[in-house]
């Protein structure tokens, strides 16, 4: 075999690990959407096939379209890009299609036994019309080698190698979709609750909760340690760490433009989030210092300690409660809180996983 197909192999592997790995996280995405709140689970006595063979467009909107078909795009893109590794085009097209279906059919069948869901017809085609469209968009992607030799070689130059890596990756991709979410504070896990909003009212001061802010501080420490583990190169952490948190920030801002109403647009950007982010940089500096093996101990306590701290210590808060700062009441903000929710209490076990994995690395 030629040297250089030789050396081609490993980042071939690396690319369909790290795509493999992000197909499952959003499958795991959509089953969680499509099933959400898991309780209430009974016979209606309805048959799939009578729902299957329901006029089209009843008791449906061009926004309840346009949501399925943006939910099952981003599966379509990364199963694509991840079949596309190993088979050719037309083959990758028809089976990350195939997938989305597939996966539409059974979670359409499941919701027929939630009172609170409703199975459609009109939910599958949108679907699977989503998978095909991310399909399709994978195939033309990586059609122009150009784009994928630049991906690839930014890729080997920043990041190390091997299926450790590629779950880091795909976990630091998990925690930014969870904090892009414009109804939690940056870097925090408390929703908004602000009470409904009177014109020209100013509203009492809430009292400063310095756990609130101990748990950005903590979670950005986790943020850092997760880069520490993946980059090649210590001194790019901190840069790489501002380019991610800046990235979140203006997705923030736009998704809080978006769906948030004027006077809840930087509700996000609250004191205790602006305190955590601070200590949080000054205390990553100084672990940063140490030797990599201590560092990712203290990232391993950082994430117990947040775990602690959520769970325990920090009011509970659920998704619902910021159903007031929102334009539209849908069942899908709803699930995407509760979905932010799950991420941000999941994290700190992921990493764990994930900094044991990479302890002798």
């Amino acid at each position: 075999m030629p040297v250089q197909s030789m050396k081609e192999i490993p980042t071939i592997e690396t690319r369909a690990r790290l795509r493999t790995w992000l197909t499952i996280c959003y499958t795991l995405f959509i089953m969680y959407a499509s099933l959400s709140p898991f309780t209430g689970w009974r016979d209606q006595g309805l048959d799939f096939a009578e729902v299957l063979d329901m006029p089209l467009r009843l008791t449906y909107t061009t926004f309840d379209a346009l949501a399925n078909l943006l939910s099952y795009l981003p599966l379509g893109l990364v199963a694509g890009l991840a079949l596309r590794s190993r088979f050719g085009a037309v083959a990758s097209v028809i089976s990350a299609l195939c997938m989305g279906v597939a996966l539409s059919t059974c979670m359409e069948y499941l919701q027929m036994y939630l009172p609170t869901r409703n199975s459609s017809n009109m939910d599958l085609l949108s679907n699977s019309a989503g998978t095909l469209t991310g399909a399709l968009l994978a195939v033309s992607m990586t059609s122009k080698t150009w784009l994928v030799a630049k991906l690839t070689y930014w890729r080997n130059n920043l990041f190390l190698h091997g299926k450790e890596m590629d779950f880091g990756l795909a976990l630091l991709a998990l925690w930014i979709f969870g904090q892009i979410n414009p109804s939690l504070p940056m870097l925090g896990n408390v929703f908004i609750d602000e009470v409904a909003h009177q014109p020209f009212v100013k509203l009492p001061p809430s009292p400063f909760d310095w756990w609130e802010s101990a748990a950005v501080t903590l979670n950005l420490l986790m943020l850092g340690t997760l880069m520490l583990t993946l980059l090649r190169a210590q001194r790019n952490i901190v840069t790489a760490l501002m380019v991610v948190l800046s990235a979140v920030a203006v997705v923030k801002f736009f998704a809080a433009a978006l769906l948030l109403k004027s006077w809840a647009l930087l509700l996000w950007i609250n004191s205790e989030a602006m305190l955590g982010i601070l200590l949080g940089m000054l205390l990553l500096l100084a672990v940063l210092k140490l030797p990599r093996a201590t560092a990712i101990i203290f990232g391993a306590a950082a994430a117990i300690f947040y775990s602690t701290i959520v769970n325990s210590v920090l009011e509970s808060s659920k998704p619902s409660a910021a159903a007031s700062v929102y334009h539209w009441h849908y069942g899908h903000l709803l699930t995407y809180n509760g979905l932010a929710q799950t991420i941000a209490l999941a994290f700190p076990m992921l990493l764990l996983f994930h900094l044991w994995q990479v302890r002798k690395v």
